[in-house]
């Protein structure tokens, strides 16, 4: 077996363990836009405000060669979405809902229309702004009852029969007119599967292209497909016809390509995404990246439109990527979580890196000689202060052959004569990945910083391993990833004989609570568990939740077409297993995973005098944003495990 130690940028050696307000409270840097002169860039930086309960966020100007910043937000203000303005002599930027362009010559910011909406984008001659907004569609009248016709009601969070987003084409003047460009689409950009970047022009101004779904069932289509709109006559073209994802568009600077990422299965929003490129002088379509193995995302083409630059998850991390036209890929970083990878005209590349132990940073990628810069450096006082480990990669050889990677986060102050508890965590997705980066909800350290050891593996169904290693979970939810997980805590009591065996407790949130009730029910070595948003009913989840196409892939059709794998997976079948402590989490706004499935595990644990706690969220949905909500979890969440494996 292989031990691998996985730090290749800062490490900070404190003197206390990292608190919830520490965490929870760091600079967070996103929404990176380049200037014209590659010379400056702005970004939002956000922080939450525990005690207020909310988050500030600050457009942030900063001197790409000195890392000098400069404030762009006045104080008691919220501004988001930065991107410069082609001459590079004014931004737009988007607050309280509204698009207002700020120049930067010291005059007043000004409005530039009353149509509400986000995601500004400047077309190339700075004359027009593109951004989505919401249309409403039919009212209920005096009434608090809704009539709903078709699926998709609601999605996510929010319920969604009486608002779509469409597309908006506006002067880059102040008091313009919105145009709906996009008046007969269904959401622009699309509802789910789409990307951060679902909409641009062309590098002549006189094309847009955009993503959406015009299938007339939504709740059950992944076929996403690109659009293009000509800005002079208002003609509007299909540009793909895949029956899968395709989403991402991205001119080439010379306007002869149109790069995008692809799906091909339909019905699967997990399937490999691959480069596409639309050659817009002989209309053809040729695939890119298919020679690679992994997913491509955040397509950003070279300034010379020889190279696209492109970021995927390999074995834990998030690496940047170019391939030539020709199909050849180059590796450009490694180890890191590296994110939104945009080319400068000094042939650089700026982009956001981060790893478990210290939050997302600007940094600069030279191309030819691959050393990176770190830019940024907004959280590293308080980083200073705090006792962090990096984390570290082992690797196991499956029942099927296959190897497996886990990864361990030891806990402030370690001693490796001492035994710890372990905290073992499960992943959702369940094709998602364990990754190297410092994450808000499911903080590695985090978990970590009380005196645990965190456990994390990437069972089949992870992305990072190659498509058919992501693959194998599809219809087999608690077969070959489950026995993953066990070999995983077995391999990993073995190789670090610093963890206790008999103090082991695991968490896990939507699959990964799926994965801990799956467990629940069945023999194991946990003390406590803890189950957040965690899917238990198959069936009733099916009728309940609103993206369809995803449990109809995952289990071969709908559940009275084929109850066998929805009733051999569930777990609530087999709830007479259920033995653990257990701590319930689920919130009233989760519509990916409804609250039934919290409280009929609630009920069966409950019902059997099983030791538990449901943690209700009245005010959250999928996931606990809210600071005071994500502070009372983490507290629940400790006081829990640190009542079964510390007493």
């Amino acid at each position: 077996m292989l031990i691998q130690v996985l730090a290749l940028t800062l490490v900070f050696s404190g003197t206390r363990p990292m608190t919830f307000e520490d965490m929870f409270t760091m600079h967070r840097v996103s929404q990176v836009a380049v200037s014209p002169t590659s010379q400056h860039v702005l970004f939002r930086l956000q922080q939450a405000d525990i005690e207020k309960n909310s988050y500030v966020n600050r457009i942030i100007w900063m001197d790409l060669a000195t890392g000098k910043t400069r404030n762009m937000t006045p104080d008691g203000q919220s501004h988001s979405s930065p991107v410069w303005r082609p001459d590079g002599k004014a931004y737009a930027y988007v607050s309280g809902g509204q698009i207002f362009i700020n120049p930067l010559d010291g005059s007043a910011p000004y409005q530039v229309c009353t149509q509400s909406g986000g995601g500004p984008v400047f077309s190339p001659d700075g004359k027009w702004l593109l951004f989505s907004g919401p249309v409403e569609g039919k009212g209920y009248g005096d009434h608090s009852g809704k009539r709903l016709e078709s699926l998709m009601y609601r999605h996510w969070n929010e319920w969604t029969d009486q608002t779509k987003t469409h597309l908006f084409l506006v002067a880059a003047s102040a008091n313009g007119e919105a145009k709906d460009i996009t008046p007969e689409a269904n959401w622009v950009p699309p509802i789910s599967l789409g990307t951060a970047s679902d909409y641009q022009f062309s590098p002549d101004s006189r094309e847009v292209v955009y993503v959406t779904n015009v299938d007339p069932v939504v709740a059950i289509s992944t076929n996403n497909d690109l659009f293009t709109y000509q800005v002079d006559s208002g003609m509007t073209t299909k540009v793909t016809e895949n029956g899968g994802v395709d989403a991402g568009p991205s001119y080439s600077p010379d306007g002869r390509y149109i790069a995008y990422e692809s799906m091909a299965r339909a019905g699967f929003e997990a399937d490999q995404t691959v480069i596409w490129l639309y050659d817009r002088k002989q209309s053809t379509h040729t695939a890119l990246s298919q020679s690679f193995a992994d997913s491509a995302h955040e397509l950003n083409w070279s300034k010379d439109s020889k190279q696209v630059y492109f970021t995927s998850e390999v074995q834990g991390a998030r690496s940047i990527f170019s391939v030539d036209l020709k199909g050849t890929v180059t590796r450009l970083t490694e180890g890191a979580f590296d994110r939104l990878p945009v080319q400068n005209i000094q042939q650089q590349i700026v982009f956001l890196r981060e790893e478990t132990h210290y939050p997302a940073e600007v940094h600069l990628l030279d191309v030819k000689t691959k050393k990176v810069k770190k830019v940024s450096a907004f959280n590293d006082q308080r980083l200073a202060e705090l006792d962090m480990q990096p984390w570290e990669s082992f690797w196991f050889t499956a029942t099927n052959g296959d190897k497996v990677q886990g990864f361990v986060v030891k806990p402030p102050g370690f001693d490796a004569s001492r035994k710890y508890p372990m905290i073992y965590l499960i992943h959702g997705g369940p094709q998602g990945m364990w990754g190297n980066q410092f994450h808000y909800r499911w903080n590695a350290q985090m978990f970590a910083a009380p005196g645990y050891v965190a456990v994390l593996v990437n069972p089949h169904g992870s992305k990072g391993y190659g498509q058919p290693f992501c693959d194998a979970v599809s219809k087999d939810w608690g077969g070959l990833p489950y026995e993953d997980l066990m070999k995983g805590v077995d391999v990993a009591c073995e190789q670090y004989p610093f963890i206790d065996k008999d103090r082991m407790g695991a968490a896990g949130a939507s699959y990964g609570g799926y994965m801990v009730d799956w467990i629940a029910v069945h023999e194991h070595h946990f003390k406590a568990l803890v189950s957040h948003n965690g899917v238990y009913n198959l069936p009733s989840m099916y009728g309940a939740t609103e993206e369809l196409w995803f449990p109809e892939w995952e289990f071969g059709g709908t559940y009275y077409e084929n109850p066998e794998l929805y009733e051999k997976w569930s777990p609530h079948r087999y709830a007479a297993g259920l033995k653990a402590p257990t701590l319930v989490v689920h919130s009233e706004l989760d519509y990916r995973v409804p609250l039934n499935q919290g409280m009929e595990l609630f009920t069966a644990l409950q019902r059997q005098g099983v030791p538990s706690q449901w943690l209700y969220f009245p005010d959250e949905d999928h996931f606990v944003s809210k600071p005071k909500n994500a502070r009372m979890w983490w507290q629940s969440i400790f006081n829990w495990f640190d009542h079964y494996l510390k007493q």
